[in-house]
């Protein structure tokens, strides 16, 4: 059996929920699995250099216009939240504590999360808000408050951030294919193309 394709994303990235709406279907056209994986993307701007695309000079406003333009080429619902970039800690802590005990609770809920902050606009920086959507999958609310706080959620979600740093993640979306790696939602076509060939 071929090895799970790996998805690192950063819910604050609107590039990685376009991605999202696509990357399972393309792999499992070709009968692969694939392991969602999100991160701290400020973690990896910070070994790059880099800054957020929506606070850098002359890049700022070409993403605001990009994001809109890349969506309706998919047909994707997009409303630009309040927030952006978006904090992501209690996001992401909350979608690791979930993959440790069902792997498609936790997808479901990184859509969940994904729809509510890009294709609804709605702000999901905080423990509250992230609150509504675990809700909806029958999370305790008091259970996933006390959760949110336990040092080794917040540990876990350093060392997967780490290790996606350290096999050479720097943006949102990126996948990585049997050691190949893509870069950007406007990769996955790519990907397709390396599933289908096995590359070249």
């Amino acid at each position: 059996m071929k090895a799970p394709i790996d998805f690192f994303f950063e819910f604050a990235s609107p590039y990685g929920y376009l991605a999202s709406l696509r990357i399972d279907s393309i792999a499992a056209a070709y009968e692969r699995e694939v392991v969602w994986r999100p991160i701290m993307l400020g973690a990896a701007f910070k070994a790059s250099g880099s800054v957020p695309n929506a606070q850098a000079p002359l890049r700022g406003p070409y993403f605001f216009h990009d994001v809109p333009r890349s969506a309706r080429l998919m047909d994707a619902p997009l409303v630009m939240p309040p927030t952006v970039p978006m904090n992501s800690l209690a996001a992401s802590r909350t979608y690791w504590w979930l993959f440790d005990s069902d792997q498609d609770i936790a997808r479901g809920f990184a859509q969940a999360l994904f729809q509510a902050h890009w294709g609804e606009g709605r702000d999901m920086s905080t423990v509250d808000q992230v609150l509504e959507v675990a809700g909806t999958f029958g999370i305790s609310a008091d259970e996933l408050r006390a959760t949110l706080a336990d040092p080794g959620v917040k540990q876990r979600l350093k060392d997967e951030t780490d290790r996606a740093i350290g096999a050479g993640v720097f943006g949102s979306p990126f996948v990585i294919v049997d050691g190949e790696p893509f870069w950007g939602a406007d990769r996955l076509d790519q990907v397709e193309r390396w599933l289908a060939t096995g590359g070249w």
